[in-house]
């Protein structure tokens, strides 16, 4: 039995920040006390927070890689070394997110992350699979790569649910072909369904979401908006996102995917309780400007990490983030105003939500896993623990 005493420690909890002292014991919070100290007690391990914020670790619903490593490269050294990158930013627990490919690579994918140990020792908890496609609208198909784009298909997602257990969510357009039978499916085995790189229409997503579809994959990009259909205005996923008040939606905050105006709007719109903030981000993540392959490091795109963000070559679409958590949360809190503590619940109990994992973490409560971080006003992470383990410190 291990227990660490956190002191000194300016607590971030869903309602707000509070100077006070937390007890973790092996691997869960067994007590928190707000502006005294605890009961005395010998503890094992004993951390002076100095003041800084203690608070729950960051949990990535959407990212492709970092450190530069793709989860799509096709071996587990390139799945650690993704996640634990990210792991030194403050991301406590993840899932993993593949890009369009072929049956064949999505197929033998799975079988590597069937392969993946969800719990190593020196690594954030890896929740499952995030499977970004195939299904997609060409029309909105950003930088996933077109040849590979196709309407659900009943035998081969049928024949990937038999492969794995570990596919937590899958994002797909709603309005394709075939889609309302793959929405049933995805909610016959518990997997959480999210629309992306669509073109659907408002009320196409207002029946997809009657049908279960939790989350609005990185809003606004790849998504449709008011447009014109024989000269009648006719509102988009974008105008369904802000309409259906309980539909989740993803953020990318690194300050290039959306601009202050919009960031500051979807926050007055939707709340800290809907929006999840994710990376989305690819292997230049954590690296210095350069060339960088998205997706399989010998069949993915060729992009350009500049300016904060990787481009196409063409530089006429984004091709995923270089962003981790910790600059979601600095960038999110410096472009809106909004309170730490409810930019923080963005990056940790949101997204526990989306999830259905609340109960056990994302947040700073007695009996939650001891998922913990670090940072200063800067958001400059110095300590993670994870499952009680200090593994950054």
């Amino acid at each position: 039995m291990c227990t660490t005493l956190f002191k000194n420690a300016r607590l971030i909890l869903p309602t707000g920040i509070f100077l006070g002292e937390l007890l973790v014991r092996d691997d869960k919070i067994e007590a928190v006390s707000i502006n005294h100290a605890l009961p005395h007690f010998e503890a094992q391990h004993t951390v002076d927070v100095n003041g800084k914020y203690l608070s729950p670790g960051f949990i990535e619903t959407h990212t492709h890689g970092a450190g530069g490593f793709d989860f799509m490269d096709g071996d587990l050294d390139s799945i650690y070394g993704a996640c634990r990158s990210h792991l030194c930013h403050g991301t406590t627990s993840i899932v993993p997110t593949t890009i369009t490919s072929t049956k064949a690579s999505l197929l033998e994918f799975i079988q590597l992350f069937n392969q993946v140990e969800l719990t190593r020792p020196d690594m954030p908890n890896i929740l499952g699979l995030h499977l970004e496609g195939p299904y997609f609208a060409y029309e909105q198909r950003g930088a996933q790569d077109p040849q590979y784009l196709r309407d659900p298909d009943e035998r081969e997602y049928k024949e990937v649910l038999s492969k794995t257990d570990r596919i937590r969510r899958w994002s797909f357009a709603v309005e394709l072909d075939g889609a309302e039978r793959f929405l049933r499916t995805l909610q016959d085995h518990g997997i959480v369904s999210s629309l992306a790189h669509s073109n659907a229409t408002t009320e196409q997503v207002f029946r997809a979401y009657e049908n279960g579809m939790r989350a609005l994959t990185h809003f606004y990009s790849g998504m449709s908006g008011v447009r014109r259909i024989d000269a009648f205005r006719v509102g988009g996923a974008i105008e369904a996102g802000y309409l259906l008040d309980d539909l989740f939606v993803e953020v990318i905050a690194d300050g290039c995917h959306l601009p202050k105006e919009l960031l500051q709007l979807i926050y007055k719109v939707k709340g800290a309780d809907r929006i999840c903030l994710v990376t989305d981000s690819m292997r230049g993540a954590g690296m210095p400007d350069g060339h960088y392959v998205l997706g399989n490091k010998n069949t993915g795109l060729d992009t350009i990490v500049e300016d904060g963000v990787a481009k196409l070559p063409d530089r006429c679409s984004f091709a995923g983030s270089v962003a981790t958590s910790d600059r979601l949360v600095r960038t999110f809190r410096n472009l809106t105003s909004a309170p730490l503590y409810e930019v923080v619940r963005m990056a940790s109990l949101t997204p526990a939500k989306l999830l259905g994992i609340s109960h056990q973490t994302g947040s700073i409560a007695n009996g939650k896993k001891a998922d913990l971080i670090i940072f200063d006003e800067h958001i400059s992470v110095s300590f993670v623990m994870v499952n009680g383990r200090p593994l950054i410190a």
